[in-house]
């Protein structure tokens, strides 16, 4: 087993936060719709706010100044989750590094950093006639294409308030849990039609949702696929408890149960969707959200994740800082991604043109250590990163026995998968020409050190051995969520040889069960056996009636030469290597940078 310190339960979640940004929950124009606004109050913020701030505040939401029932429930939400952080934060004004912001959750205000409200917006003007009506929701902005929407079943439950966190539960109807078992037999039946056909007739069922999106996506429609997981969150946020908070840390979600765990995959899949858009930031924002809803435990390994995030939208002081807070208890740095991407945030810090200079040779010191204490510990990483990055590493580095092939054969298998994981992931960052100038002068250093026999090196090789001998369930399921090839291709047999659900990946072991499916009964299939239906599949007028033990035999056979085959070829194409032919026009690639 891996070492506690890796093992993703029993840690402490850290609050320190303030509340300076709940308020932005309600925008100017919803602030103007209230019957007891304020004038004066109002203008006096809006002078203190920048343009482009108020600009992003008054296009996140629009709400009707008739929904009372959606301000009534964001004023409660909003005192709640005030009079938690107060009592949590004991008077700290650092903001807890998984603070989540409202309006950080609409894509939309990233995009118009980038771009300006124009050219996002265009000539949009908000239209309230002939319009369905949507509730207002902070996760999406609901499509007027989207089927009108009933209550699926789905309501959510306070389930107890321990020590400041309240711990809360989906909970699906008698209703619900029939459409869901008939959501099972369409699974189970291999045909999307199946799945087409109950989503129309139940437009919001989350696992449908969740299912047909893979399907989108897997056909290349990722607009479909985006709109299916948006629409699940709708629905999701539609049957929120009043007392539920996305912004204060203290609201918990068991994925041991199974209504549960749908949410978590539907924030997952969303974000991913944000960031392969190109909005980085706010997928940060959702991941997040995701760490704060189960923390200790983590199911879906987000510190897998959020540092490569941290690094994309640039927030490199929230990643020096949860490196900081977190380190003590979760060991961060016995993880290959947070003890690279840490070194490549110094690095980053040390390069801004606004720097002291004694600052920035101060995290470039900082940097060069890092990244060569992380060189050694994970030697591993070296070779994989360069050939993703198309360079080409001098004869005494390839050769050497420390990064060489011995690297890669004598890596644990948990250490192994946690490489390929970050390599895979995060090649990109390394490509730039500064950054890999960098990397080869930590390199040599690291092999002078090696050849010196540094007793750093033979710790680091006794740790290697003792740790990451075996993975825990969640990284095995992060690493299926993630589909990077390079990490999947290690995933161990008990994985890889068993059916994985796209709407529930490797579900906990322990899960704690509500309602229980009716066992189905098959009439008549019981007396055929797995060889009789094959051979009535191929020819529909076979009958056997004869000789019942050899088919039996014969179908137990069969069932054992098809397992062992499918497991041969898991294996072969799992380590099936494409050489990429060289691209001329590859600005990043220099074939004497190591020479």
């Amino acid at each position: 087993m891996l070492n506690p310190t890796l093992s993703f339960v029993n840690f402490i979640f850290l609050q320190i936060g303030d509340i300076d940004n709940e308020a932005e929950k309600i925008s100017p124009d919803e602030d103007a719709g209230k019957p007891d606004g304020k004038t004066t109050k109002k203008k006096d913020n809006r002078e203190m706010k920048k343009t482009d701030e108020k600009e992003e505040e008054t296009t996140t939401k629009d709400l009707a100044a008739d929904d009372n029932i959606d301000l009534l429930l964001e004023k409660l939400e909003q005192s709640q989750g005030l009079s938690l952080q107060n009592e949590d934060c004991g008077g700290s004004d650092r903001r807890s590094v998984l603070h989540v912001e409202h309006r950080n959750l609409n894509p939309e205000t990233e995009l118009k950093r980038y771009f300006g409200a124009r050219a996002v917006l265009g000539d949009q003007r908000p239209r309230h006639r002939n319009r369905q009506f949507h509730r207002s929701t902070w996760m999406t902005n609901p499509k007027d294409s989207w089927p009108r929407f009933s209550r699926p079943g789905i309501s959510m439950s306070l389930l107890e308030s321990k020590d400041g966190i309240q711990y809360f539960a989906f909970e699906h109807s008698r209703e619900y849990q029939q459409v869901q078992f008939k959501f099972l037999d369409a699974v189970e039946s291999m045909d999307p039609n199946n799945i087409v056909a109950l989503l129309q007739l139940n437009p919001y069922h989350i696992d449908s949702l969740l299912q047909l999106s893979d399907v989108c996506r897997i056909q290349e429609d990722q607009e479909m696929a985006r709109d299916l997981i948006e629409r699940a969150l709708y629905s999701f946020e539609c049957a929120f408890h009043p007392l539920f908070s996305l912004t204060s840390g203290t609201c918990r979600l068991d994925y041991l149960r199974p209504e549960n765990r749908a949410f978590y995959l539907a924030l997952y899949k969303h974000m991913m969707f944000l960031e392969k858009r190109g909005c980085p930031r706010t997928a940060l924002e959702y991941c997040r959200l995701i760490l704060s809803l189960d923390p200790d435990s983590d199911p879906l390994c987000m510190l897998l994740l959020i540092d490569f995030l941290m690094l994309r939208s640039r927030e490199y002081q929230s990643l020096l800082q949860l490196y900081q807070d977190w380190e003590e208890h979760k060991n961060l740095s016995q993880l290959p991604n947070f003890a690279f991407s840490t070194a490549l945030c110094h690095f980053h810090l040390s390069q801004q043109e606004d720097m002291d200079l004694d600052e920035s040779q101060k995290y470039r010191h900082k940097a060069d250590q890092m990244l060569q204490n992380a060189l050694i510990m994970f030697p591993g990483v070296l070779i994989p990163l360069l050939d993703l990055c198309s360079v080409q590493p001098d004869a005494t580095v390839s050769s050497h026995a420390f990064f060489g092939p011995r690297s890669q054969i004598g890596q644990p298998p948990a250490l192994a998968e946690l490489t390929a994981l970050y390599v895979g992931r995060t090649y990109n960052l390394w490509r730039e020409a500064a950054v890999m100038l960098w990397l080869e002068e930590c390199v040599k250093e690291v092999l002078r050190q090696v050849d010196a026999s540094n007793p750093l090196v033979e710790d680091c090789q006794n740790k290697r051995k003792q740790r990451y001998q075996s993975a825990p369930r969640n990284i095995h399921r992060h690493v299926l969520l993630s589909e990077i090839k390079e990490a999947t291709s290690n995933l161990p047999l008990e994985v890889t040889t068993q059916p994985v659900m796209g709407f529930d990946p490797l579900p906990p072991l322990d899960s704690v069960m509500s309602y229980t499916r009716p066992e189905r009964q098959n009439v008549g299939a019981s007396n055929e056996s797995t060889l009789s239906l094959f051979f009535r599949s191929l020819l529909p007028n076979f009958n056997l009636q004869e000789d019942d033990m050899e088919v039996a035999r014969a179908g137990q056979e069969l069932n054992q030469e098809v397992n062992r085959l499918m497991v041969a070829m898991r294996d072969m194409l799992a380590n099936i290597r494409f050489q990429e032919p060289p691209r001329e026009d590859n600005p990043y690639r220099d074939e004497e940078e190591w020479d």
